[in-house]
């Protein structure tokens, strides 16, 4: 069945082409059906205010309020030094707070005349701090007049729309686009089969959209929500079982240890016993590597908790049954550091065909991209025939020279640091699809998302093993609390004066060209936006000042890859006190002496990220301590989300706080970029009932009609919603 054409219409034939042209570069919308999918965010009541005590900073947000105040003053700048300078402040209030707004120059004129007090109007800009207060600078707004005709009333009477918008096209021109479009709904294709839309009580797809943009009542909106959220989760289940379908149909070689083969002699000379967990894990990920069709596994384990015993001790079954293994890391630090680790662990069952090896060895072998010439040709050399059981390295890994004798296992490590497309080159390298292991410690969105959606099988790692130390969070509070940060500092010294180490994480380097692209703002632009801090800069204020005679180096990732490994080894043999570095150590580094970590400008990392930086610390006997600084005032977002980081050592929890205030990232396009998600009506941990209905009524549909021949409306949807990238990016998992 064709797509409705109605439906399919571009834009810019029916708004004409400015407006189209912004929405379709700015909130990706092309068709009338994107437009109609295009759902409120909330609505407003016209006797009701929001809430400007909850606006969140850096967003543009839409708030409808009335003027408590506005005052007009003159000032000297550079443009108009004899005190010409024009700023218009207006306050306006809805009863939970107040909100100044600012406007500069020619634009205070309009505003001056039409924001008297006691006007209601909607404001639409982005939320700033200037002075240590919120404001909107130059805000977009359209006065409310309970007598205009073509105001509020059009906005479907008592219930006002506030879209998704952005400062090119504000939510009352976007509900006005949408009023042109509307009839068109009418003759959109219904996805649900029909039994399971009655069976479930929803309204038809045309009630919904109509109901979700002009709703009369609270009630529509609750109808038209139910039904789109069933919408969203049944089709991307689908789409998820329709994959699962598949995989059960690709081949694999089983792979099963032997009984008295490597695995057992590794296990027989572990100085630790492994946990109630390691043991679990271990047999779960054995039974899938039995199997005649490709492992598919997400191991989700604490930062410490023993991911990495876990891996090798899959890997080294898949060697014990003739395989070879392959682990994947971020960066080279981290592969580098996996292979001594790993070499370590395994001793001489690590040095096959070498003198001294013990009788079932095998050979692990390390490739990065900055090897030398001899070194990197005797690994692929042992790679191709099979000399080397065990492969660690980096991306360098994928590229086509790289040849395997026969890659039954790929392990990926701190999978959002890895895109699709280079799990999916090195999966590729197999004769038959190899079985995949992903690890990570903290399960960023869309991994979170597709564990509640029930893509990878999961395993969870939640008991530390023993010997492990808590550690112990705390936000630093260094513009309202400068005195927080000096004990900070304090701190710092006293763990080294105990003999232990210390970390100090900043956002950027600092050798970037500053102000070659800055762009050009006028003063009173965000006045005080500075740039995060840099390690260069921080290291040299630090071995001056508060750390003055403690051994600081910097580290970071621009560094030649010698020189990084030369700083990493001399910290990890404590002949560095302070390491001030950018992310490169969040993964993997173990110095189990460092035991306090000083993250500065903490509100720029995320909270995943924070998680696995913090994780670096603790890794010995003596407790840890995270410090996260930040100068943003206490009531914003970024400061809520540092104590939520603070108050939990749980990477799950941490996870779903994130899940919750930045959404899911696109669960199937540009994952975790950011971008819009395709589920925009759906919210991954609020509706998990939904999503485990929808998985159950997909299966059922899939495994009675894989091509969903007999459902042509279903095949319709899904082909939206998997483009051809999409299609590409779930069949790469």
């Amino acid at each position: 069945m064709d797509c409705v054409p109605a439906l399919d219409e571009p834009l810019k034939k029916v708004l004409g082409p400015a407006t189209a042209k912004v929405m379709a570069e700015h909130l990706g919308l092309h068709t009338v059906g994107d437009l109609l999918h295009h759902y409120p965010r909330r609505y407003e009541e016209r006797g009701q205010l929001t809430h400007l005590a909850d606006l969140p900073m850096d967003e543009h947000v839409t708030v409808v309020a009335q003027v408590a105040d506005a005052r007009l003053h003159t000032f000297a700048s550079s443009r108009a030094p004899r005190g010409k300078g024009q700023r218009l402040e207006v306050t306006i209030t809805d009863g939970s707070g107040r909100l100044q707004l600012v406007f500069f120059g020619a634009g205070v004129h309009k505003p001056h005349k039409e924001l008297l007090p006691g006007t209601r109007a909607m404001f639409a800009g982005k939320v700033s701090v200037f002075n240590r207060r919120l404001q909107l600078a130059h805000p977009a707004y359209e006065l409310l007049r309970g007598d205009a005709e073509g105001t509020v009333e059009t906005w479907a009477g008592a219930l006002i729309p506030i879209y998704p918008a952005t400062a090119k096209l504000e939510s009352w021109k976007i509900g006005k686009a949408l009023q042109t479009v509307l009839p068109s709904a009418q003759e959109a294709a219904d996805p649900l089969p029909e039994s399971l839309r009655e069976g479930r009580g929803l309204v038809p797809l045309p009630e919904a959209l109509l109901k979700i943009h002009r709703p009369h009542t609270k009630a529509d909106i609750e109808e038209a929500r139910a039904r789109l959220k069933w919408d969203e989760a049944f089709v991307l289940q689908v789409a998820l079982a329709r994959r699962r379908y598949a995989d059960a149909q690709l081949p694999a070689v089983p792979r099963r240890p032997r009984p008295d083969g490597i695995l057992a002699a590794f296990d027989d000379r572990l100085p630790f016993t492994l946990t109630e967990g390691q043991r679990k894990v271990s047999e779960e990920i054995f039974a899938d590597l039995a199997t005649d069709h490709p492992m598919h596994r997400l191991l989700q384990g604490e930062v410490g908790s023993g991911k990495t015993m876990v891996a090798l001790r899959a890997m080294l079954a898949v060697v014990d049954a003739g395989g070879q293994a392959a682990m994947l890391a971020p960066t080279e630090v981290l592969a580098q550091q996996h292979h001594r680790s790993v070499t370590e662990m395994m001793g001489d069952l690590a040095q096959g065909g070498m003198l001294g090896g013990a009788e079932n060895a095998t050979k692990v072998v390390l490739l990065t991209g900055s090897m030398g010439a001899a070194a990197r040709r005797q690994a692929l050399l042992d790679l191709a025939t099979g000399e080397a059981g065990i492969v660690i390295g980096t991306h360098a890994l994928i590229e086509d020279k790289v040849q395997f004798h026969d890659l039954g296992l790929v392990v990926v490590d701190e999978q959002h640091r890895f895109g699709v497309e280079q799990r999916d080159a090195l999966r590729g390298k197999g004769k038959q699809p190899p079985h995949l292991l992903v690890m990570t410690a903290t399960p960023i969105p869309r991994t979170v998302a597709m564990t509640v959606f029930g893509d990878l099988e999961t395993s969870v790692l939640d008991q530390l093993p023993a010997g492990r130390s808590p550690i112990v969070s705390h936000v630093v509070p260094a513009a309202d609390k400068p005195h927080f940060l000096a004990r900070a500092w304090e701190r710092v010294r006293e763990e080294v004066e105990k003999g232990h180490q210390a970390y100090v994480v900043c956002p950027r380097i600092g050798d970037e060209e500053d102000g070659a692209k800055a762009k050009k703002k006028s003063p009173e632009d965000e006045a005080e936006k500075r740039p995060p801090l840099a390690v260069l800069d921080t290291a040299e204020q630090l071995a001056r000042g508060p750390l003055a005679g403690l051994r600081v180096e910097a580290l970071h990732g621009r560094m030649h890859p010698d020189d990084k490994d030369a700083v990493m080894r001399r910290f990890a043999a404590g002949e560095v006190d302070v390491l001030v570095a950018t992310t490169v150590i969040e993964v993997g580094v173990n110095v189990p002496n460092a035991t306090v970590m000083v993250i500065m400008d903490a509100d720029r990392f995320g909270v995943s990220q924070l998680h696995q930086l913090r994780g670096r610390v603790g890794r010995g006997s003596a407790p840890g301590l995270c410090l996260l600084v930040s100068e943003m005032p206490e009531a914003s977002a970024a400061r809520q989300r540092l104590n939520a980081v603070a108050s939990t050592l749980d990477g799950f929890e941490l996870s779903r706080i994130d899940l919750e205030q930045r959404r899911e990232g696109d669960v199937l396009g540009q994952a975790q970029s950011g971008t819009r998600s395709s589920l925009r009506m759906l919210a991954v941990i609020d509706d998990e009932g939904v999503i485990a209905e929808a998985r159950e009524e997909a299966t059922g549909i899939v495994a009675a009609d894989p091509e969903l021949e007999r459902l042509p409306a279903l095949r319709t949807a899904l082909d939206a919603l998997l483009d051809e990238e999409r299609e590409q990016y779930l069949e790469k998992g």
